[in-house]
């Protein structure tokens, strides 16, 4: 019986596990950091291309790249795309946008429509943390 719940318990599981990112760099994730969007909130309209964007971090510092301490990084923005590989440096181009100064707000520009956004929190060297911090993924209309 106890096999045949654990059995179940497992399976259960597995469609969980299979959503993480597989591997993730060397830099040790803060313990419970989360980052997250501030503004703008999941479903907001934005009216014309530029908008703020404000980002948050928990239980962990921001410091520009290239700095090297435990427990720090810098935010990346994902745009209309699916997080990148995780033992890799985050990609730099119109869809991963970087931080590295240590900016935890930034004024960007996107075309009109519906977009998503998800943040990932970058090491020194724009290198995932292991595990990965990223938030969930929003969505924002720009008219």
């Amino acid at each position: 019986m106890l096999r045949t719940m654990l059995a179940a318990a497992l399976t259960a599981a597995l469609p969980v596990l299979a959503t993480l990112p597989a591997v993730a760099g060397d830099t040790p994730a803060p313990k419970d950091a989360m980052v997250y969007f501030i503004w703008p909130h999941d479903g907001t309209v934005i009216k014309g291309g530029k908008f703020w964007v404000r980002m948050g971090l928990r239980n962990a510092g921001v410091a520009p790249k290239g700095v090297q301490m435990d427990n720090v990084g810098h935010h990346h923005i994902i745009v209309d795309s699916e997080l990148p590989s995780m033992d890799q440096p985050i990609p730099n181009d119109r869809n991963h946008l970087h931080f590295g100064a240590g900016e935890t707000e930034a004024r960007i520009e996107l075309p009109p429509g519906k977009h998503t956004l998800q943040l990932l929190l970058g090491d020194y060297n724009h290198t995932p943390h292991n595990p990965p911090v990223y938030s969930k993924k929003i969505t924002v209309i720009v008219q």
